[in-house]
């Protein structure tokens, strides 16, 4: 499978016709999301999906739901999460997926889970749909993270239900989803209780759950469906929703693949696989917004900054998953950033509008995902470029940004220019709680007051040197250079290295769950699941099933 895993490319992109491992009914301003693993439909060959476990395939399947129901099915304010299978809700990751997959695609694996799973509480707190988690049977690590991520959970009372994280036991690694962070920091269980309970290897069940606090109740299985029933009736009474909310389709995203390019309407990556870059040139839009809300609704899934946030999202994901040896990400902009204003201030103006929401509830995400991705992040600002208001917030997700100075000889096109606007002031915050330009100008508050100042105004390089917002300005004579020596010298330094330092970087500021989930993600991945405990020839992983007891090196390191 780790071969298959190299060789395969991963396709991001799905819908409810194509899906093998999930069922969505919707009932007016109630769904039920079914998880019915088809185990047989794996994304490589050489494992089968049984107990509802699951691979990066079933989650790609999950993200597109929780899109659908967001822009789809926004009258649904409560979805009740549960298994179609009898005994087990579900077995969590797939453990012989992930005994012989590669460690890269393991650790891609578990950032897209936990990506998802952030996207379930992101619903919840900005979307008005809240989620249940209705557990009959097993759900046991990965399973159990599913659950933790739903807003209530209820677990049957029949004897055979239980809740587990049995990875330390079982498998000699830790829950990859966030399991240890939501137990302890949204649940609030006991630390001595969660000691006892991430070593249990069957489980916590019955009324000992409820009071462990590791779900909100129990149900026997005659009143399980009342109770299950009762609860969304009381969630749903809590959601505040303008009645009449009409989704729009989420129609397929066009792009054209080549050897070393990907090209969508708004978005072309480029490949430079000896140099281990890819160039991604965002391009503004070509006209100005609508006048009125109503149109932008007959426009849907065309509209400029859906469309745009949509596909930029595809190609992050295609290159993180498909093209592992690109170790650093340009990022260009084409277009007129004025237009680029007036998508924002028309999205800000219609803040009441459901749809306009989603679409900046959608473009905080993308923004997260471009954070979270290990692989240098640069921007080059030249002329021609349309980094402005959401746009810019792509230079301020950046490790490093250059901005040419002046124009270019033999070009028309002005000087390159930033525009800031409201929108990078608190619109898109990032997974510390607060905005980019906070965490750049961590302990220089006043520097955030500087450009919040110049919102609106076109800022040559010179100003946006000064203001801070780039981290240098070169003009003709230096440019090409300075910036060919800076992809060279980041090409040659250790990726290991590399990941690690941008990990350390990028969220200064306070620390929040996700902070803290994506944090030891990155840690205990690059360490635990290297260990020879795990994966070694005699480790947990590899002998999980053979009936051999894994040998462990007992020396604490």
């Amino acid at each position: 499978m780790a071969e298959a895993a190299a060789a395969k490319r991963i396709d991001f992109q799905t819908d409810p016709s194509r899906y093998h491992h999930w069922k969505l009914v919707t009932d007016g301003d109630r769904a039920e999301l079914i998880m019915d693993v088809d185990e047989n439909a794996t994304l490589f060959s050489g494992y089968q999906l049984k107990l509802n476990s699951y691979d990066l395939g079933v989650d790609i399947e999950l993200a597109d739901v929780l899109q659908r129901l967001r822009f789809e099915h926004p009258e649904v304010r409560v979805v009740v999460m549960k298994s179609g299978k009898d005994k087990v809700f579900c077995a969590g990751a797939n453990i012989r997926m992930l005994a012989v997959s590669t460690h890269a695609h393991k650790v891609n694996f578990c950032k897209f889970t936990n990506e998802t799973r952030n996207s379930i509480e992101d619903s919840s707190e900005n979307s008005g749909q809240k989620f249940i988690c209705a557990v009959r049977g097993t759900a046991a690590g990965g399973g159990y993270e599913l659950a933790l991520a739903c807003d209530r959970i209820i677990l049957a009372d029949d004897g055979n239900s239980t809740v587990s994280l049995p990875e330390i036991p079982l498998l000699a690694v830790l829950p990859g989803t966030g399991g240890l962070t939501r137990v302890t920091d949204k649940r609030k269980v006991r630390r001595d209780l969660a000691d006892a309970f991430c070593t249990v290897e069957e489980g916590v069940k019955g009324a000992r759950a409820v009071k462990w606090r590791l779900v909100d109740r129990v149900a026997t299985n005659s009143k399980f469906d009342a109770e299950v029933a009762a609860l969304a009736t009381e969630l749903a009474a809590s959601i505040k929703k303008a009645p009449g909310a009409k989704g729009i389709a989420l129609t397929p995203i066009p792009r054209a693949i080549a050897a070393d390019t990907i090209t969508y309407s708004t978005v072309r990556v480029a490949i430079d696989r000896p140099g281990r870059r890819a160039t991604i040139t965002i391009l503004g839009p070509d006209a100005n917004p609508p006048d009125d809300i109503a149109t932008m609704h007959s426009q849907a899934a065309q509209f400029w900054s859906l469309r745009l946030a949509r596909e930029l999202d595809d190609a992050i994901l295609e290159l993180r998953l498909n093209e592992l040896e690109v170790g650093t990400l340009v990022f260009k902009s084409e277009g007129d950033p004025g237009r680029v204003l007036a998508h924002d201030a028309f999205l800000a103006n219609h803040a009441e509008d459901w749809l306009a929401t989603e679409i900046r509830n959608y473009w905080k995400r993308v923004l997260k995902r471009i954070d979270v991705t290990s692989r240098s992040l640069v921007a080059t600002i030249e002329p021609g470029s349309c980094f402005a208001g959401t746009l810019a917030e792509i230079v301020f997700a950046c490790d490093r940004s250059f901005m040419f100075q002046g124009s270019r000889k033999g070009d028309n096109r002005g000087p390159a220019t930033m525009l800031l606007s409201a929108q990078n002031f608190g619109a898109y915050p990032m997974s510390n709680g607060i905005t980019r330009l906070q965490t750049r100008f961590l302990g220089e508050p006043e520097s955030v007051g500087a450009a919040e100042k110049q919102t609106g105004k076109s800022l040559d390089a010179a100003a946006c040197e000064d203001l801070g917002l780039v981290t240098s300005a070169f003009d003709e004579i230096d440019w090409d250079d300075e910036v060919r020596i800076f992809l060279e010298e980041r090409a040659s330094f250790s990726a290991d290295g590399l990941t690690g330092l941008e990990a350390n970087l990028r969220f200064a500021g306070p620390e929040t769950m996700e902070t803290k989930i994506f944090g030891r993600l990155t840690a205990w991945q690059n360490w635990i699941f290297q260990r020879p405990n795990a994966v070694g020839a005699d480790g947990a992983l590899k002998r999980y099933g053979s009936g051999v007891k894994a040998e462990f090196d007992k020396k604490r390191v």
